[in-house]
């Protein structure tokens, strides 16, 4: 009986819709947060007198507020995520669900 159903699933074009988005979503999700995390380790590594520079009359420097930015920016992703896989990506696993049941 579960193998039966694993290929029903598997059957589904809804289904292919669901594992092409996700992964392709996931991928471009990630891609874009490695490129802002290594582009501030780059940072880092190669230009250390912009980060040590400070942002002002206080002690302050650069990094500081680049560092958060990177650390928000990386909730703000997952939040993204969250937000789609709670909508369409759960509106297409129950689609699946139901037709698979019926």
């Amino acid at each position: 009986m579960h193998d039966d159903l694993v290929q029903q699933i598997k059957r589904d074009p809804s289904y292919h819709q669901l594992v092409k988005s996700r992964s392709r979503y996931g991928w471009a999700l990630t891609a874009l947060m490695m490129l802002v995390y290594y582009g501030y380790i780059l940072l880092i590594a190669f230009n250390k007198e912009f980060l040590a520079a400070k942002t002002g009359a206080g002690v302050m420097t650069w990094g500081m507020p680049i560092g958060l930015l990177v650390i928000v920016f990386t909730v703000l992703v997952t939040a993204v995520y969250v937000r789609r896989a709670n909508g369409q990506f759960d509106e297409l696993t129950q689609a699946i669900q139901q037709r698979v049941q019926a």
